[in-house]
């Protein structure tokens, strides 16, 4: 399995019509959960954030509303902000242009959101010009990857992803999955601490 835990510049570049940063001056980090909601991991993202004041901006899978409406009422009532991702969490490179744009409309049934994200980064450019276009989307990636997806690595390395590289204006993500749910328990109270104690605030992206 490989990726990047800083997002490179030349694959910035290589899509420039998503947003990987928000660039600002002031001490601020835009943490980002994909996947859910999930009736475990949700709900547990929601009580950390509250401990810390933050906001999250949590990209949700249609078919995961459907299986949790009461937790996608609660990210909403809890003021956090939320974005389309997909309804079956569907990879952009391995799925028809129309079967991928249909799956993003079946999802935007129950997000009312402009927000996209596209499961696993992967997007062709023509699905990132017609969600843009014609659907009017704001296609947001990440510049810092917990990687708590990862079964091979600890909570701990998970953490150092995000404290070694989030600089201010930062998008992070992390899962709010049974999948990551073992790593992100332990590794978001620490990223929370870490830079809430030097003076940072996480805001929803905007």
């Amino acid at each position: 399995m490989f990726y990047f835990v800083k997002t490179p510049w030349l694959l910035k570049k290589f899509y420039p019509q998503c947003l990987w940063t928000l660039p600002t001056k002031e001490k601020k980090i835009y943490l980002t959960f994909d996947d859910g909601p999930h009736p475990e991991a949700t709900p547990f993202v929601l009580d950390v954030l509250k401990k810390y004041h933050a906001r999250g901006t949590f990209f949700c899978i249609g078919k995961n509303i459907v299986d949790n409406p009461a937790l996608y009422r609660r990210i909403l009532e809890e003021g956090h902000r939320v974005g389309n991702h997909t309804h079956n969490h569907v990879n952009g490179w391995k799925t028809k242009s129309d079967e991928y744009i249909l799956n993003v409309r079946e999802a935007a049934r129950y997000i009312d959101s402009d927000l996209f994200r596209p499961p696993y980064g992967r997007i062709s450019r023509f699905q990132i010009s017609f969600l843009k276009s014609e659907l009017k989307f704001r296609i947001i990636m990440w510049d810092v990857l917990s990687a708590d997806f990862d079964k091979r690595i600890s909570p701990e390395k998970c953490a150092w992803h995000v404290t070694a590289h989030a600089r201010p204006g930062s998008i992070v993500i992390f899962h709010d999955s049974a999948k990551a749910f073992e790593r992100l328990r332990v590794a978001l109270p620490m990223v929370l601490g870490h830079f809430s104690d030097q003076g940072f605030r996480f805001e929803s992206v905007g």
